[in-house]
């Protein structure tokens, strides 16, 4: 356990403090150790693609939730407590770590599993029913670090172009 909150960036006097981040290291902790940190990395990013606008909307978590629960193939209160703890760190940790954890992921994940993460990062941003540009921003840092191929990112954009800054037919933005 001491390797996963050291790697969370987490001291061990914080975790007397915030019992709930307790709860969800002792989640992480009860599986395989790989499994534990990929799930780990896939939720930070997702997470930071919903705060990229500096906050994130209940629509969002909901979708974060499903995402991590059938990425990790976990019941729904494990779920929810990994996305919990996505989402505190995305808060705390800032650019150095989203950096790091998006490189971690490039090197470990394989090309299909980079473009299930990108796909489930435009699941997120489209929750709440619009893609902002930051949270656009975002999804193309994250792919750059991957190295995901441009045309590859654009067949994403595109079968999510009416929801993108810009893109958005004239009578959807109307409707709002």
């Amino acid at each position: 356990m001491n390797k996963l909150r050291a790697w969370l960036g987490i001291k061990t006097e914080l975790l007397t403090e915030d019992a709930g981040l307790q709860q969800i290291l002792d989640v992480l902790e009860e599986m395989d150790a790989d499994q534990a940190r990929y799930l780990a990395v896939f939720a930070y990013l997702l997470g930071r693609v919903a705060y990229a606008d500096q906050h994130i909307s209940l629509e969002e978590t909901k979708a974060m939730n499903t995402l991590v629960e059938k990425e990790g193939q976990l019941p729904s209160k494990q779920a929810t407590l990994v996305v919990e703890m996505a989402q505190k760190s995305t808060r705390v940790f800032g650019s150095t770590a989203d950096f790091m954890v998006a490189r971690e992921f490039g090197l470990k994940a394989s090309y299909e599993e980079k473009l299930r993460l990108l796909h489930c990062l435009f699941a997120v941003s489209v929750a709440d029913a619009d893609i902002s540009t930051v949270e656009e921003v975002e999804i193309h840092r994250i792919s750059k670090v991957l190295r995901i191929l441009p045309e590859d990112l654009l067949k994403l954009r595109l079968a999510h172009k009416q929801y993108l800054p810009g893109l958005k037919s004239s009578d959807d933005s109307r409707a709002k």
